[in-house]
């Protein structure tokens, strides 16, 4: 980790639908040098603004809201000190792999988006929709024209089975490739 990542005061969201458990992140990121609490919120659908609005460098984000489609498998829950190795090890640009589930490895991931036929930038942008940017913020992101990160959706759309964008988040998440 470079210099200026370890000097610098990682801004943090958490959100969890349930009180104590939040309480309990917040807290531990409270309680750490270099880390500061954002913001926090219960539900879904009002951190997404909150973080477009406030963009912090972390967000932990409960697997599980009750809210919103989990973009994302069951997996354990963290421990204080993995939960801060994890908050470090992402805001220094490390890949995290859950060892009992395997998110984050880059082959397996590689893996299952050839079992259904998407292309690494069609997955791009699918996560980009997950974390709730827009065509032209994808655009932009990407260096990609609006009308070509249109192009790339609707294949994807197509190549999942799905409608519209929800019904394709739903299934990737499903698949286990968001």
């Amino acid at each position: 980790m470079g210099a200026d990542v370890k000097a610098r005061v990682v801004c943090v969201f958490v959100v969890d639908d349930y009180q104590a458990v939040q309480d309990e992140e917040t807290l531990a990121v409270q309680n750490t040098s270099r880390l500061r609490v954002a913001g926090y919120d219960r539900g879904g659908r009002e951190a997404l603004a909150a973080v477009q609005k406030l963009r912090p460098d972390v967000v932990l984000l409960d697997l599980r809201l009750s809210d919103m489609l989990s973009m994302f498998g069951a997996g354990k829950d963290a421990e204080r000190d993995d939960l801060l190795d994890v908050i470090r090890r992402v805001v220094a640009d490390e890949q995290v792999v859950d060892a009992e589930t395997g998110h984050g490895s880059e082959a397996a991931l590689v893996r299952r988006l050839r079992e259904h036929g998407l292309t690494k930038r069609e997955h791009e942008i699918l996560r980009r929709v997950a974390m709730g940017e827009t065509n032209p913020e994808i655009a932009a992101a990407l260096g990609l024209t609006r009308n070509t990160v249109k192009t790339y959706l609707q294949r994807a759309l197509e190549k999942l089975g799905a409608r519209n964008r929800v019904e394709a988040l739903a299934r990737a998440s499903q698949l286990g490739i968001l």
